[in-house]
């Protein structure tokens, strides 16, 4: 690829989703560690010539870091992608291979240099700021396993009947993404997967913190001391008694400001590898949080830009 078609490339956010200035951070900051991974790679294999000798990659670094954005961000096939950037398809799906990985293991980007990568530093660092978390359960569509596969059943979605993969977020009061799970089969309910992750232990082990849910987690308030927050679940359908009234009242309130974890998970879903997912499913964990730690990336540096000097 030229030098000039890159420059376009990397120019236009809505290629991308993401603006040049966290490009060039990715650059340096993911570039070296494909590297280094590249080099053990090739030391690790019986050579006949010394490592670096033979043909040179026609996809340097910054184009298989371009072409993981393209894919992630407009679920563009890698046939496409290998006819326009000039390569063979199976060079791209080496590339990506190699990336995204890279990219889900950064983590969620807080400020300059500050990572969160685990639930435990995340409620930490909800601690230490006294922010309040929000957390809910989403579910991608995935390609049904194929006909006598092993637990064919288990990613049907009891919530919208489909094959699905689910996954916990979490974000802090402004809707900034903190944390990002691995994604898992969607027949787990969400308080299930809540509870697997380790959130009872985490609060009742650790700082103070206020989390925010909907009511698919009513029953962890009990267990962590009233940490988790739901909404009042008991509805009357017809003949309501005159003090569920300021129940309604109470979950409105809770519901406008739980609203903000809808907004980083609709963030999520703008990218189209999340839209629906039509890859291997053991690659969805990997998509998702790659695609969580780039949006809060660009969400701090888009913060701190509007900082005034």
């Amino acid at each position: 690829m030229g030098n000039g078609t890159r420059a376009a490339i990397i120019s236009d956010r809505r290629i991308t989703g993401l603006s040049c200035d966290v490009i060039a951070e990715l650059v340096a900051e993911v570039g070296p560690l494909w590297h280094e991974q590249h080099q053990a790679r090739l030391e690790s294999r019986p050579r006949k010539r010394a490592v670096g000798a033979g043909a040179k990659h026609r996809l340097v670094f910054i184009d298989r870091l371009l072409a993981t954005l393209v894919h992630l961000r407009h679920g563009v096939t890698h046939d496409v992608l290998a006819c326009w950037f000039g390569v063979d398809r199976s060079t791209i799906t080496r590339a990506i291979g190699e990336v995204r990985p890279l990219l889900a293991a950064r983590g969620c980007t807080i400020a300059a240099g500050i990572r969160l990568r685990t639930l435990a530093e995340v409620i930490d660092h909800l601690g230490a700021s006294g922010q309040t978390g929000i957390i809910d359960g989403t579910e991608i569509r995935v390609r049904r396993p194929a006909i006598g596969g092993k637990d064919r059943e288990k990613f049907i979605s009891g919530k919208n009947k489909q094959n699905a993969v689910k996954a916990m977020v979490l974000t802090d009061a402004a809707g900034r993404l903190l944390f990002c799970s691995p994604a898992q089969s969607a027949s787990c309910a969400d308080i299930t997967r809540a509870r697997q992750l380790g959130l009872v232990k985490h609060l009742t082990g650790g700082p103070p913190v206020e989390i925010l849910a909907d009511a698919g987690y009513q029953g962890l308030g009990a267990q962590t001391g009233g940490r988790v927050v739901t909404p009042p679940h008991r509805k009357f359908k017809k003949d309501p008694p005159d003090w569920y009234e300021i129940y309604q009242r109470q979950r409105k309130a809770h519901s406008s400001r739980r609203i903000r974890v809808e907004h980083g998970i609709a963030h999520l879903k703008n990218w189209r590898a999340l839209a629906r997912h039509h890859g291997r499913r053991e690659h969805m964990s990997n998509t998702l949080q790659a695609i969580a730690g780039l949006l809060s990336h660009q969400q701090t540096a888009t913060r701190g830009a509007r900082q005034p000097q």
